[in-house]
């Protein structure tokens, strides 16, 4: 059993038009019109339409307004965002939203906003100290390989720049994620910059090669944090190039001069961060097309060069004709010279032959006789001489010699003797030594060179009865002795076959080894 339950009021029922049009004549009863003072913030420029709307705002509050075409069309000045006005309009409400808002029919400069006026004075700051500096700015890398972005990992703007750089030159993208609008978002801004200079160079976190700090557009208050002085620091610190896309293209914030590039765009920013690889890839191959083009034609030139030279260049005759000629006559001269050089050594000898008399022999002993005699008879008086000049030099050395200066040349003697004989110690055991190594490596080169090393590796020697080695196969006949000598010994072996006549080379078996005894040592037969 249920129970319908009935409310009775007294309180009249309103639906919601008639009580959005009971404000909407309350509103416009009450003020009419009215001049308001603020600040502009949210504008876009006129709509499409013609129409521009945007805020009016102070420390404290905030009212919606708009101008419309034929309003806008009569505006002596251009509205900025920022700018501090004096509009004139009436109040009024826009039921569909339920909002109140100005319908500004004229409006008048009344100077800088508190927010423009803080942020030109902090642009005037920051530029004194040189963080806009257009010298300080750095290109950007022309392909990078690790891209860095700074922005809000849950908005529109990472997926368009991520797109972006899908599309032109796939790479990798690092994000760091901040919030891009609130009272933190310039300290966490700053700390992602910061973060990732201070990044290493690792497999996991590799540091970025470009970083692209995003946000998509909005009023004044909500890129306030972009103008973050710890912001503009960071940014001008990087030594990463920096692309400022903060906005659309008709805003700008501090970070957009302290950056190195800005981009009025996101999309924007990732088309400058990353070339075009398809453009890059057809470039590549106009250029080898070229090259190729290029190398052929030089080629075909230097051959033609080289066949142009070819021709100018004389032929072996007649390079070889005059040294031919030469060979000629001289081959034809050497009979007469030899003939002539004879004759003329034969005169020589005979005018020898004639200055070897026995009479003129005899005369010449006569005379080294007589030289002998007159040197024999001054030699005792020269040898008295002699000894007189000796005694008198040695009487003289004598007066000046003393024993204490004796004893110091002495010492000083036996101290250059001490030395010497050290150094020829020294020199002595280097000689020994460089004589040992020489030795062993003449020694190493020996073994090297030797048969018994080549028989320590596996090989035989054959020889026959006399002791000497049979190189090939064709020397041995059948029923030859022959003695097989390894490394540790001999085998004694009687060869079954002689030699065939060489054939094409074939891979067989290696021939066994039968060991039959004999007397006198081990004797084999070979088949």
């Amino acid at each position: 059993m249920t129970e319908k339950l009935e409310t009775t009021s007294n309180v009249a029922e309103y639906t919601v038009s008639e009580i959005s049009g009971a404000l909407k004549r309350t509103v416009e009863d009450t003020f009419g019109h009215v001049r308001v003072r603020g600040e502009i913030s949210g504008y876009r420029g006129p709509h499409s339409s013609g129409h521009a709307y945007f805020s009016l705002k102070d420390d404290k509050a905030r009212i919606e307004a708009v101008v419309w075409r034929g309003s806008m069309s009569r505006m002596r000045f251009q509205p900025e965002e920022g700018m501090e006005v004096i509009a004139t309009g009436k109040l009024t409400t826009y039921p569909g939203s339920s909002k109140y808002q100005i319908v500004i029919e004229q409006m008048e400069p009344a100077g800088a906003g508190a927010l423009m006026a803080l942020l030109e004075e902090r642009k005037r700051k920051l530029g004194a100290e040189g963080l806009f500096d257009s010298t300080a700015k750095q290109l950007l890398p022309y392909m990078p390989r690790i891209i860095g972005v700074v922005t809000s990992p849950t908005g529109a703007v990472i997926r368009d720049i991520i797109h972006r750089i899908t599309d032109r030159f796939p790479l990798h993208v690092l994000v760091w994620p901040v919030r891009v609008q609130g009272e933190t978002s310039g300290n966490e801004v700053a700390n992602a910059v910061n973060g990732f200079n201070s990044l290493a160079n690792s497999a996991v976190f590799p540091q970025p090669d470009v970083l692209i700090v995003a946000r998509g557009g909005g009023s004044l208050e909500d890129l306030w944090g972009f103008n973050d002085e710890v912001v503009v620091r960071a940014v001008a610190a990087s030594h990463i190039p920096v692309i400022s896309a903060v906005g659309h293209e008709t805003d700008w914030t501090l970070i957009d001069l302290a950056a190195d590039v800005r981009a009025p765009t996101p999309t924007g920013a990732a088309e400058m961060a990353v070339p075009v690889k398809a453009d890059l890839v057809a470039h590549l191959a106009t250029l080898g097309a070229r090259l190729s083009s290029g190398m052929s034609r030089y080629l075909d030139r230097r051959r033609q060069a080289q066949r142009a030279l070819a021709r100018a260049l004389p032929s072996a005759d007649q390079l070889l004709a005059l040294p031919r000629r030469h060979f000629d006559e001289t081959a034809a001269r050497l009979g007469r010279a030899l003939q002539a050089n004879t004759q003329k050594k034969r005169g020589e000898f005979d005018g020898a032959a004639r200055q070897l008399s026995p009479r003129l022999l005899e005369q010449r002993f006569r005379e080294k006789r007589r030289e002998i005699s007159v040197l024999s008879a001054r030699l005792p008086r020269g040898l008295a001489i002699l000894i007189r000049d000796r005694r008198a030099y040695f009487e003289r050395r004598s007066v000046r010699l003393s024993i204490e200066q004796t004893a110091r040349l002495a010492e000083r003697g036996r101290q250059h003797l001490q030395q010497l004989d050290r150094r020829q110690i020294q020199a002595v055991k280097l000689l020994l030594d460089r004589a040992k190594r020489r030795r062993d490596e003449q020694w190493r080169l020996l073994n090297g060179l030797s048969h018994t090393s080549i028989l320590e590796r596996g090989f035989a020697i054959v020889l026959d009865p006399s002791g000497t080695p049979i190189k090939r196969a064709s020397g041995i006949a059948a029923g030859d002795d022959l003695t097989l000598r390894f490394q540790d010994g001999d085998i004694q072996a009687l060869a079954k076959d002689g030699a065939a006549k060489p054939a094409q080379p074939k891979i067989e078996k290696p021939a066994a080894i039968k060991k039959t005894p004999v007397p006198g040592g081990s004797q084999g037969s070979l088949f």
